[in-house]
């Protein structure tokens, strides 16, 4: 065969194609969006609305979330347990009639509505590769209602074709693709031949598990070269590093590991998207582990700086973000933030940086003398102007000393915050900023953690802890031999809530996954890992169905 020219690297014939800008129209519209909320888990749910926890939708709802400063939500919607049998896969009216009524309310109070397919994408789209023809004409079926109903609605609805899209059964990587595109066309054909206003409605088309890995990006944007069509979004989501989102391994902290992921993955969908035009949206962030029912999976004060720097990078590469809200930020019987100084950082994240430090708890021990304590601060740009303790401000050389971005708490005035020394916290100052929120620091006395011996069986272990003032950051797990111990035997620290939980203040559980995993009549030794520093030491045993613990 004849040779061909060696090209550039930028112009091989392996590069994707590169995609035409959208329109002006596109950009200044997903620019309007940001920020984003979404309505996660109801309409979403299964079987209804309530389901998974949530009240009925009002509009005094989408007031709030217009309120609190968001321009945009996005409406899960999984469609598939409301439709009837083939060939028409009708969609239950009432069901349609409450989607619209939500929309409507919600470009009533000016927002953009970003509705999609939700869990269908699971439940079976996902078998389009083993049962092609009866789930591409269920799925044009579905989007052909969908588009019909809202074919009129104003520009500020956008349709995307698909939470998350996965397949089964395919031979990998080159099969999704060519599934998912041939998706996005069949959603992108029914929406533009609807007429109406959807000839030209903004379009938002996911990568391949809305994942941001180069060869899901490269793939979408092949897509989008073939499609043509200037009135297009793209989309990704994103939940943090993995090992610190859910706690194992012993990722307890945002860290440089965390950050450099969070720019990696959005300078990715920048360089393939943005750069050239193409407007992206992250229809969902948060932290995987995040939840307002189990706290300390994530310490707050890195969960604060993790959405503080999520916000500020997301701006500087112009992303248009929407928190993944299914309840555990916004209370919707009482439209409170179950976490208002989160929400907090949340909200200044949209428009500027805010100082931090690295860390919100000062630790003094109760069974020694107080001495000074020092915390580096992450100025991030803005200017550190002071401490204050309630309305009392603290005085620099008597209370603190700031060295560079050294802040030493003087012993003299830990003294005087620590009061009584009766464990937990004893005050809370703030470190004020030139801009964005104050960064709280909790004063804390503690002693060692207490564990008493315990017994129980594969249903798990109760450990009873006298945690006097401190809090358990993570667990290790070993056999005598030095092998890891627990399901993510791959790991020396095993992942909060699938071995570990400590979310009362008398004990730590072991999970049932954690005690079955274990090998019989092998000793495990626990290390648990505290935020004051400490470790304390744990031994477990299983023999059969029985497991015991002591701390000797």
């Amino acid at each position: 065969m004849a040779l061909l020219p060696l090209l550039p690297a930028t112009a091989r014939a392996a590069d994707p194609p590169v995609p035409p800008p959208s329109a002006p129209a596109a950009r200044s519209a997903v620019a309007a969006m940001q920020p984003g909320w979404n309505m996660g888990n109801t309409y979403d749910a299964i079987p209804d609305e309530t389901s998974w926890g949530n009240p009925p939708v009002t509009r005094e709802l989408l007031r709030k979330v217009r309120a609190q400063g968001f321009k945009s939500i996005r409406l899960p919607v999984t469609w598939g347990t409301h439709q009837g049998a083939a060939p028409d896969y009708r969609i239950d009216p009432v069901w349609m009639a409450k989607v619209r009524q939500v929309v409507d309310w919600a470009l009533e109070e000016n927002l953009y509505v970003l509705l999609n397919m939700h869990h269908d994408s699971w439940m079976w789209v996902n078998n389009l590769s083993t049962d092609h023809d009866a789930v591409l004409a269920r799925y044009k079926a579905t989007w052909t209602q969908i588009a019909a109903e809202f074919r009129n609605a104003p520009a500020r609805l956008v349709l995307e074709s698909i939470n998350e899209p996965q397949f089964s059964n395919t031979s990998g990587d080159d099969e999704n693709y060519r599934l998912l595109a041939e998706l996005d066309k069949v959603f992108h054909t029914i929406v533009r031949e609807s007429g109406g206003r959807n000839t030209d409605r903004l379009l938002v088309l996911p990568t391949l598990y809305t994942n941001s890995e180069q060869g899901r990006l490269d793939a979408l944007a092949a897509e989008l070269a073939d499609l043509r069509d200037p009135m297009v979004a793209t989309t990704i989501h994103f939940y943090g590093w993995w090992p610190f989102s859910v706690n194992i391994n012993g990722y307890t902290r945002f860290d440089a590991t965390s950050e450099q992921d969070l720019i990696a993955q959005f300078d990715r969908v920048h360089n393939a998207f943005t750069a050239r035009g193409i407007p992206v949206i992250v229809g969902e962030y948060a932290l995987l582990a995040y939840d307002h029912n189990r706290p300390g999976i994530i310490e707050a004060g890195e969960q604060l700086k993790y959405f503080e720097f999520l916000g500020a990078h997301a701006r500087e590469r112009k992303l248009t973000t929407m928190l993944w809200d299914a309840g555990q930020f916004l209370n919707r019987n009482t439209l409170q933030w179950r976490d208002p100084d989160l929400f907090a950082q949340i909200r200044s994240s949209w428009t500027t940086r805010s100082g931090t430090a690295s860390t919100d708890q000062v630790f003094l021990s109760k069974s020694g003398p107080i001495t000074g304590q020092t915390l580096t601060l992450n100025p991030n740009g803005t200017d550190f102007q002071g401490l204050r303790h309630g309305s009392r401000t603290l005085v620099q050389g008597r209370d603190y000393t700031l060295s560079g971005d050294q802040l030493t708490l003087t012993a003299a005035a830990l003294t005087e915050l620590a009061g009584d020394r009766a464990y937990g916290v004893n005050a809370t100052l703030e470190a004020r900023f030139s801009r964005g929120v104050p960064w709280r620091i909790n004063v804390r006395t503690f002693d060692t953690p207490v564990l008493s011996s315990a017994s129980g069986d594969t249903t798990g272990l109760t450990i009873p802890t006298r945690f006097r003032g401190d809090m358990l950051a993570t667990m290790a797990a070993k056999y005598d031999d030095g092998s890891n111990a627990g399901p993510a035997d791959w790991a020396d620290f095993q992942q909060w809530d699938a071995s570990f939980t400590a979310y009362t203040d008398d004990a730590i559980k072991l999970t049932p996954e954690f005690v079955k995993s274990l090998k019989d009549g092998s000793r495990v030794t626990l290390t648990f890992h505290f935020w004051s520093g400490d470790t304390v030491t744990y031994h477990v045993t299983k023999s059969g169905d029985t497991v015991t613990g002591t701390s000797r």
